[in-house]
């Protein structure tokens, strides 16, 4: 037996808990053809910018993007990253002004386009039999997830039917800020109604997860394991009270822990 609480409520991140992703290769590519369609629709003046200067830069703009995460991750209460900071600051920073200033005006809108490209989504394994044992015990399920866009996500679930099996869906985005700040795993407790240390929480990776649970003091604080779970960007002195391979482990656990409400 795991010994952890039996949770009033389950609190998930999206990517590697709910969902596996996967970058499409080439991806910079096409985004980078779809933005130089809707600038040359829109008559914006390039002043020589390219389709493969427009790609060069979202390669460079998702690669610091990357790099931003994985410094957000020290600070206790992090924001979350606008769209426009991430279109204007990390891709068109040395842009011209008029292909700059379409960006920041429609940034929002790009960032929904590029989550739709960049990356394949696919419900994990034991996902649909964990919300089912969940539903079956009057547990509340709360997507608490960092994302630039969580529409795309949004819309996801809508398409594989999962919407109404969740509570709540919060995203960073729509918030404002981002895990590990404590405050999403807060703002998820409290979309389902329970106090966060009777809620598990459950994510993919230690410095945005991990750390998040520990701060703020959750009841269960588990690890499913993903495939950059182990690629660590600074050391942490931290653990999670369980580590799950994939959403059967995670029911097994969950059976455990309501099996005791009934023994």
């Amino acid at each position: 037996m795991s010994g952890l609480i039996r949770p009033e409520a389950l609190l998930v991140d999206f990517g590697g808990v709910i969902v596996e992703t996967r970058n499409r290769p080439g991806w910079q590519g096409r985004l980078a053809e779809y933005l130089a369609a809707e600038l040359a629709e829109a008559d914006v003046h390039l002043d020589g910018l390219t389709t493969g200067d427009i790609e060069r830069d979202i390669q460079a703009g998702g690669q610091a993007d990357s790099k931003w995460k994985d410094a957000m991750s020290r600070p206790f209460a992090p924001a979350e990253l606008r769209y426009d900071q991430f279109w204007v600051d990390f891709v068109a920073g040395d842009w011209p002004g008029a292909p700059r200033a379409y960006v920041q005006e429609n940034a929002r809108e790009l960032c929904r386009v590029m989550g739709e490209i960049k990356q394949e989504r696919k419900t994990r394994d034991g996902i649909v039999e964990v919300l089912d044992h969940a539903e079956s015990w009057g547990i509340p399920v709360v997507i608490v997830s960092n994302t630039l866009m969580g529409v795309v996500h949004r819309d996801y679930l809508e398409t594989v039917g999962l919407t109404e099996r969740f509570e709540a869906q919060i995203y960073s985005d729509e918030v404002g800020i981002r895990k590990p700040n404590p405050e999403m795993i807060h703002l998820g407790a409290q979309a389902a109604g329970v106090r966060t240390e009777k809620s598990w929480y459950v994510g993919d990776n230690f410095d945005r997860d991990v750390l998040c649970g520990v701060r703020a003091h959750v009841g269960g604080n588990i690890l499913m394991e993903a495939r950059s779970t182990y690629d660590l960007a600074y050391d942490l002195p931290i653990k999670a009270d369980a580590v799950v391979a994939d959403g059967w482990g995670l029911l097994n656990l969950l059976e455990e822990s309501t099996a005791r409400d009934v023994a």
